[in-house]
């Protein structure tokens, strides 16, 4: 999730600091050699139903369902896994130690590696079945593995040892969970007859600088073809072994505007002597607060809001420059294109009537999020077969995800996986970028069956079988 959507408590480096002292050291989490194969499966065909009664069918004729491959021996390497990353988070696009984790891990596996996609990132890819087979179908699975720059004030072992960083998104866990996937896959593709092409992905960056976007520049989806893309994060406001998706929007565009509002600057009690930066600079934020009431329709979502307004040092200046910032929140272009129109529209009417200048600077930094149909129907029949809680969302989050590029780009979905403890304490379950948020380990296994199953599932399993 972009670490623009959700603004965390201030806490200072000191009162931090004895938190980190006992976190370990070093990667003690076994990932030196795939597993002997082993996989009991069964077939069937399952249909969701959404909230609305609606009927979304299952996403093939061939639906492989899932009974219990066991996963138990890769449980304790996952969960070392996710807390030594968790104790050493690495910042967008400087995700080194991560990426060579994730990429020798992925080599012991036998798989093919690729670094260095869009600065940090690394693929491996598995090939499945007659590697002479001219075509086959081919799927991508996406993790991110960044961290975000705030302090944590976790108690535990394995507390970030790094002065403001935090794993508060639980990339740490889908890092985890993809690997245990790729290793799952890798030991039980060929007992499950899988005849195809599993790309793992493994992104820097989603938090605000766009990873998904640099590897796609980088050749991604031309380096490792992917007839589909499917990711997963957790979800803290759902109980573990629920799941929610939907066709369409899953989460809003994100957009940014700076806007400068420039007098000259006087005298306070000489307010007829330079226009009033501060006058209009409110009369501003008033009307931009009209803009989604009255130019969306009412049965669209949007969101605008000014987050900072900033001018004036002394009580009797009046200060030559005031500047606004905000942000927007919307789920598709005709919305965005709506709402910029006004606030320019606006901007340029204040200018004309207070006499000032007025200067806007309009970022689209995210595109909405928008699964394809065909794909929130799969995920949600994979997640089914694995035994999970699977419901139709009943609507999108205004938080915002750069795997929206990848979406842009190819056929797939984005899953909400639930995390939430039966017990999370006093203090309740931790929201995502809170300084004490925690991946739930006990959500590893559950994101590993959803992945194999998802990627089973894509790649048209001749033979009926499933993860």
């Amino acid at each position: 999730m972009d670490i623009r959507d959700v603004k965390a408590p201030t806490v200072t480096r000191e009162a931090a600091a004895h938190h980190r002292s006992s976190a370990p050291a070093g990667t003690e989490h076994g990932w030196e050699q795939p597993v002997a194969d082993g996989v009991t499966v069964s077939a069937g065909r399952l249909d969701t139903v959404g909230g609305d009664g609606a009927v979304i069918p299952a996403s093939s004729t061939a639906t492989p369902v899932a009974t219990a491959a066991p996963l138990d021996d890769l449980l304790p390497d996952l969960i070392a896994l996710r807390r030594d990353l968790h104790a050493h988070p690495e910042l967008a696009f400087e995700e080194r130690r991560t990426a060579g984790i994730v990429a020798n891990a992925l080599r012991l596996l036998g798989l093919e590696v690729q670094t260095g996609v869009g600065g940090t990132g690394v693929v491996g890819t598995l090939r499945c079945g007659d590697p002479r087979a001219e075509t086959t179908p081919s799927v991508g699975l996406r993790a991110d593995m960044d961290a975000l720059p705030m302090v944590e004030l976790g108690q535990r072992a394995y507390a970030s040892r790094s002065p403001d960083k935090h794993h508060g998104c639980g990339h740490d866990g889908h890092t985890s969970m993809l690997l245990g996937a790729a290793r799952h896959l890798a030991r039980t593709q060929q007992a499950l007859g899988l005849r195809g092409t599993v790309h793992f992905i493994f992104q820097p960056a989603e938090e605000g600088k766009g990873g998904a976007a640099r590897m796609i520049e980088d050749g991604l989806f031309e380096r490792f073809p992917c007839d589909r893309v499917f990711a997963l994060h957790n979800w803290p406001d759902l109980p573990l072994g629920q799941v929610q998706t939907r066709p369409g929007p899953i989460m809003a565009a994100a957009d940014r505007f700076d806007i400068s509002v420039r007098g000259r600057g006087g005298h306070a009690a000489q307010p007829h002597h330079t226009p009033d930066a501060i006058l209009a600079a409110s009369q501003l934020v008033s009307q931009l607060n009209t803009i989604v009431a009255r130019r969306i329709d009412p049965g669209e979502s949007a969101v605008l809001s000014v987050t900072r307004i900033e001018g004036g040092h002394s009580h009797n200046v009046l200060p030559a420059e005031v500047q606004i910032t905000g942000t927007v929140r919307s789920f598709d272009a005709a919305s965005q294109d709506r709402i910029e129109a006004a606030l320019r529209a606006a901007a340029q009417g204040v200018a004309q009537a207070s006499g000032t200048e007025v200067e806007v600077t309009y970022l689209r930094y995210y595109p909405a999020t928008v699964n394809t149909a065909a794909e929130a129907a799969l995920t949600l029949d994979a997640a089914r077969a694995v035994g999970l809680q699977a419901e139709v969302a009943p609507r999108p989050a205004f938080t915002s995800e750069d795997f929206a590029f990848m979406l842009q780009r190819k056929p797939g979905a984005y899953l909400w996986l639930g995390q939430g403890r039966a017990d999370p304490g006093p203090d309740g379950e931790r929201a995502l970028h809170h300084p004490c948020y925690d991946f739930n380990d006990d959500a590893l296994p559950l994101g590993v069956r959803w992945f194999c199953e998802v990627a089973a599932r894509a790649l048209a399993i001749e033979e009926q079988g499933g993860c």
